[in-house]
């Protein structure tokens, strides 16, 4: 087998490339030091050919809805043209949990990503993640008002990247879901909560503000849009582990 990985220097690229080396399978990572480039296709035939299994976690350079949108309509558009002419039998995506529930921002780009390949020929699997522990500490940098952190008080089972990464490539080597894989983290936080504690932890002295009108990648977040369904397959990584480890 023949797994080729789109955006594998990335925070979960790196390690599903490892995870799939670990599985004993061919792995052809992607990056632009070898001429490769999503965005305008270049490289993408010769980089593919051969493929049986692509593997897309891309990411786009802006959580801002216009700039997430036209990186994922490019790049998606561009690996499957190029795994369709290489004859790949399985595309396996991505994504996050509430990209079925959100509105707007970064969701909306996702989104549209999970549409375009549920209308692709090609057998895809589409792998939802939850927050990852790395995202809601960006997340503390980026919502900074006069009077603190402002961020939505709402329920999340935050992810480690390497469960995230094992399960991508678990579903890698499998046979194609024809749909989507929800992977969360053991426990249950609030994300207020959990962004003070991350906070903390690095020492920073700054208020955190409950606030249900705070936006997360570009969206505002109603109760649920962060947390799986009841059949979501649940990672080992915990907040305090997460921490410990750096």
């Amino acid at each position: 087998m023949r797994v080729v990985v789109a955006g594998a220097t990335g925070l979960i690229g790196s390690r599903t490339v490892a995870g799939l080396r670990d599985h004993g399978v061919e792995v052809r990572p992607l990056s632009r030091a070898d001429g490769v480039d999503v965005v305008t296709g270049e490289g993408l035939p010769v980089a593919l050919r051969g493929a049986d299994v692509v593997v897309d976690v891309t990411d786009a350079p802006s959580r801002a809805q216009a700039t997430s949108v036209l990186f994922f309509e490019a790049a998606t558009a561009n690996l499957l043209d190029a795994a369709a002419t290489a004859g790949a039998e399985h595309y396996v995506a991505l994504s996050l949990v509430g990209a079925d529930r959100a509105r707007g921002g970064y969701f909306h780009a996702k989104a549209l990503q999970e549409e375009r390949l549920r209308r692709s020929p090609i057998p895809h699997s589409i792998v939802r993640a939850t927050p990852f522990f790395e995202s809601v500490e960006a997340l503390s940098r980026s919502t900074t008002h006069a009077d603190g952190v402002h961020v939505a008080p709402v329920p999340v089972r935050p992810v480690s990247t390497d469960d995230v990464a094992a399960s991508v490539a678990h579903v890698a080597v499998g046979l194609p879901l024809f749909g989507v894989l929800e992977v969360a983290g053991p426990e249950e936080h609030r994300l207020d909560d959990l962004t003070a504690k991350l906070l903390a932890a690095r020492g920073a002295l700054r208020e955190v503000v409950s606030d249900p009108r705070a936006p997360f990648f570009g969206a505002l977040l109603e109760e649920r849009t962060l947390l799986p369904g009841a059949d979501a397959q649940l990672g080992h990584g915990s907040v305090d582990r997460w921490l410990a480890g750096r």
